[in-house]
């Protein structure tokens, strides 16, 4: 039984991932620090779909402190990094935050790696490195060198960090660009389950430009696929290092978004329009051939499809209203 390690497993998609490994017969040792940026209690929800399994273990632990994985004594196959701070916005607020829970973080997590000799490393990189970029789709072999917010810098930075660690101490490596991962269990914070709420408590939505913004919307399922397609190819390959999209390749516009989750929850949404913020980029549109070649990636969900699930589980008599 191969053992893998899933930072931030206690997150909206660490917790799916999780499942899925352990539904795959793998073992799985769990880390997440449940930072405050959103309640304790969300994440210890999302952990009670796998908390009993025998083969899953977990340790609560701070990543940013040096050597905190060094308690880790159970056998590691593979690491997959999901954790780290997420947001553009509160990333301008607080950069040093970001450079520490993610750059700093993720350093910790490779010397851990070198020093127990684990060679396989799926890294959760993020859409958000392209910028502005007006070249579309966005292709793994754009330049990336612009970014438009603290959080995008330090996932790029983070990929170059990687790089340094796969040519120094031969770790095998894939960077995994997510693109607006969606579906049950998702973040309070983020623009679906925020504009379900407040559709449903009858509250305006905050509609930031003129709602030709577009996002790459992937539901979590795939996203979760490719992150299984990810760990596998590392077990099969050597001398790997490469990036790849993990997107829907499909744009949907903002005020579309609004309009389906509207339509999908049975309601008129109240629309308060705002000026754009700084660190959004226009668009998010995913390249997925070389994930489809590489891996075999290929998401199956729709985004009404998806929206649709999304609202069953939120109005579920057992999923609070957040």
């Amino acid at each position: 039984m191969k053992s893998i390690v899933v930072t931030g497993c206690a997150g909206f998609i660490g917790s799916h991932l999780t499942e899925k490994l352990l539904q795959l017969g793998y073992k799985v040792i769990g880390i997440d620090n449940f930072d405050p940026f959103y309640p304790k209690r969300i994440k210890e929800e999302n952990m009670n779909h796998f908390r009993q399994d025998s083969s899953f273990v977990f340790y609560e632990l701070d990543l940013r402190v040096d050597s905190s994985l060094d308690i880790i004594t159970e056998p590691v196959d593979l690491v997959v990094h999901l954790a780290g701070k997420a947001g553009v916005r509160p990333s301008i607020e607080d950069p040093q935050g970001y450079i520490n829970s993610n750059i700093s973080a993720t350093r910790n997590v490779l010397d851990f790696m070198r020093k127990k000799g684990v060679k396989k490393f799926a890294f959760a990189s993020s859409s958000s490195i392209y910028g502005n970029n007006k070249e579309v789709p966005f292709s793994e072999s754009h330049n990336v060198d612009r970014a438009i917010s603290p959080y995008a810098f330090s996932k790029k930075s983070c990929e170059i960090l990687n790089h340094c660690y796969h040519h120094l101490y031969d770790l095998d490596i894939i960077n995994m660009r997510f693109f607006t991962v969606f579906g049950p269990r998702q973040r309070p914070d983020l623009a679906i389950h925020k504009f379900l709420k407040l559709m449903k408590n009858n509250q305006e939505i905050p509609m930031f430009g003129d709602g030709s913004m577009a996002r790459d919307y992937t539901y979590v399922s795939d996203t979760v696929e490719g992150i299984v397609k990810s760990c596998q190819y590392l077990f099969d390959h050597e001398n790997v290092f490469d990036t790849i999209n993990l997107g829907n390749s499909y744009p949907i516009l903002l005020s579309d978004m609004i309009a389906t989750i509207a339509t999908s929850a049975k309601c008129t949404p109240k629309i308060k329009h705002l000026p754009m913020q700084a660190g959004d980029v226009d668009q998010t549109f995913a390249d997925i051939s070389r994930a489809k070649k590489l891996i075999g990636y290929n998401p199956k969900v729709s985004f009404k499809e998806g929206i649709e699930l999304f609202v069953k589980w939120f109005t579920q008599k057992d999923t609070p209203i957040l």
